[in-house]
């Protein structure tokens, strides 16, 4: 008998999806604005984030529900390893490391893991049905305004073993709706939905910071150049 999950967890986040779509770095990449420093630093962040995904999801595949939407290829870890390596060079190792608000979503993850691996469900859908569905778009966003090399620096949104991306999505929703759940699990799946797009949300308003950082010591600059040219 079917839950409807895959619905019911799209209702369930629309006010949090619309809130992560507005914090000022997604607008800001959204728009065309992408700080390459601030950008190379949300690609360690979810380096780190999809490692303690993965890590649970393989640890706990034969749960139930994490069993129903195993599909490694959809894993991205490898390639944010060739990202990492493209930023930051063969050491990227030695020098990426998980940001404050990174921490305390990996540290979400593990306990999940840990204590209630059915709800990885909730994080393995806000993160990996986002990315499939506007992986592309966001590419050629990235690839535009950091004016980045052919097929160097995007593997992120690369899903190279998903030959069709609708016909896969459909068989997720598929599997999603078919998870022998109780009310009150499907209940805390969607909290948990949320939970992951708020946890998401405040790795994305870290990099804002950062992102008004860098643009107020621009802008600073330019003034100090001006003072130097009329005095």
């Amino acid at each position: 008998m079917s839950t409807n999950l895959a619905q019911q967890l799209r209702e369930g986040t629309t006010k949090s999806h619309s809130m992560a779509e507005n914090v000022s770095f997604v607008k800001s990449f959204l728009s065309g604005v992408v700080d390459k420093k601030s950008y190379r630093k949300l690609v360690g962040n979810l380096f780190f984030i999809y490692d303690a995904i993965e890590e649970e999801i393989e640890k706990n595949k034969d749960n139930k529900a994490v069993k129903a939407t195993y599909f490694p290829e959809l894993y991205r870890k490898n390639s944010l390893i060739q990202d990492l390596i493209y930023y930051y060079g063969n050491d990227w190792s030695d020098v990426v490391c998980p940001s404050l608000a990174t921490k305390v979503y990996i540290e979400r993850i593990h306990y999940i893991g840990s204590n209630s691996p059915e709800l990885l469900v909730a994080h393995a859908y806000t993160r990996y049905i986002g990315d499939l569905s506007g992986g592309q778009i966001l590419k050629r966003i990235a690839k535009n305004a950091m004016n980045l090399p052919e097929n160097f620096g995007t593997s992120f949104y690369d899903f190279q073993y998903i030959q069709d991306e609708k016909s896969f999505k459909d068989m997720y929703r598929n599997s999603l709706n078919n998870i022998p759940l109780t009310s009150m699990q499907i209940e805390q799946i969607i909290a948990e939905a949320n939970i992951a797009f708020n946890l998401n949300m405040k790795v994305f308003q870290e990099l804002n910071s950062n992102l008004i950082k860098i643009m107020l010591m621009l802008f600073l600059g330019s003034i100090n150049n001006l003072r130097k040219k009329f005095a």
